[in-house]
């Protein structure tokens, strides 16, 4: 049996992150990073709109407030130093009417008390950085850029092999146990022996977690972020990211319009439930998954506290008229035949059996082990400050 003083869990960002990191600060330890797909960053790493978070929305004083400020220059700095696709073009965060108006107010003070630039901009203001974009004005965040999220885990992974890391894709974990002075892990005919581990698991969070035996109160409810791309007539519709103004009372953040890196734009994500954890396609269905869903008390919790939006939310999921009118309300020149197809994303978001929702980054350890329970949008952004955060971590708990 092959033996690792850590091994890692995971191939999405945060999980080559942290690796790539953990190799830098100890050369000399054996590092396995295990990931079941064939291909790094399959998963929420390869499915989201590649945005550069500012950290407009998150908490101050919460990990998501402070891993994603730092997280974006770091993101920008790593993408300069290695020559890899990034672009600064700011976001804008759109006022339609009265009420996003004054909600601008809030989310102003949000962006002063993280340390996050900002610029209110009037009607007329808004109209001349964006002809095609019409509201009563708008929030101009100057730090929000855009890259490709699968080509930054390629080169830290290509980094952390460099340094003497190693890969396993192909890898399920089927089995883990923890022992007084090892951690054993499984996948198909293999079996390894681990000082330590430190699980990045995403959409797999909490299966992993009660694999360790660790006592946790959430479950992974995946929910599903729909897209279209506009159609190639449209690249040059907008010069920067717009957003809708949030509703405070909904936990997502409304259909937006990004400039993705490859020069196209895309309208998303919607959020509705998902019942298939890796459910990409256009129908997806998962016996386990749902389930496991339907046993779980917080679901429901969760669903009942946010029928009326969930049912909008699904209804224009097949009603495309609805979903147009979610972005014409801030472009209102777009027309059905205007959104063309593309891949959906799913959100693994963590729920508590009293049904709320877990906002923060969320960890979890036993003896030999730290997890990574909740993770999603930021993540990405925040990978490099999450990877920093585990080495510490790391570094005191496992006494490396």
């Amino acid at each position: 049996m092959n033996k690792y003083d850590l091994v890692l869990i995971g191939g999405g960002i945060v999980g080559v992150s942290t690796a790539w990191q953990l190799k830098q600060q100890y050369p000399d330890a054996s590092i396995l990073l295990i990931e079941k797909e064939s291909i790094l960053a399959q998963h929420q790493t390869g499915h989201n709109s590649g945005v550069i978070h500012a950290g407009v929305y998150y908490q101050p004083g919460s990990l998501k407030a402070d891993f994603c400020r730092r997280g974006a220059a770091q993101t920008l700095a790593f993408c300069q130093e290695h020559a890899l696709p990034c672009e600064q073009c700011g976001k804008l965060l759109v006022a339609t009417d009265t009420m996003e108006y004054e909600r601008m107010e809030a989310l102003e003070e949000r962006c002063t008390q993280n340390g996050i630039d900002n610029h209110r901009l009037s009607e007329a203001e808004l109209k001349k950085r964006e002809p095609n974009i019409t509201g009563l004005g708008a929030i101009f965040v100057p730090a929000t850029g855009i890259t490709d999220y699968k080509k930054i885990t390629a080169k830290m992974a290509e980094l952390f092999t460099n340094l003497g890391g190693e890969i396993k894709i192909d890898s399920e974990v089927k089995a883990l146990r923890e022992e007084s002075d090892a951690v054993h892990i499984e996948w198909g005919n293999d079996r390894v022996e681990a000082g330590y581990i430190i699980v990045c698991s995403g959409l797999l969070a909490d299966r992993l977690a009660k694999m360790m035996q660790i006592d946790i109160d959430f479950q992974i409810v995946p929910f599903r972020g729909e897209y279209y791309q506009l159609s190639a007539k449209h690249n040059r519709i907008v010069n920067h990211l717009i957003y809708p103004i949030p509703d405070p009372e909904l936990p997502f953040l409304g259909v937006h319009l990004t400039r993705m890196i490859d020069g196209s734009v895309t309208v998303g994500p919607n959020a509705v439930m998902g019942w298939k954890r890796e459910g990409y396609g256009s129908f997806n269905f998962d016996f386990k998954d749902v389930i496991e869903m339907l046993k779980f008390a917080g679901f429901w919790k969760v669903a009942g506290k946010n029928l009326k939006s969930g049912w909008s939310e699904f209804k224009d999921s097949f009603y495309k008229p609805g979903y147009l009118k979610r972005v014409r309300k801030y472009c209102p020149s777009l027309a059905l035949k205007d959104l063309e197809p593309y891949p959906a994303g799913i959100r693994a978001q963590a729920v508590k059996t009293d049904g709320s929702l877990i906002h923060d980054f969320l960890f979890a350890e036993s003896e030999r082990s730290l997890h990574v329970c909740n993770a999603p949008s930021p993540a990405a952004t925040s990978a490099m400050p999450i990877g920093e955060y585990l080495c510490d971590k790391a570094s005191t708990k496992f006494n490396l």
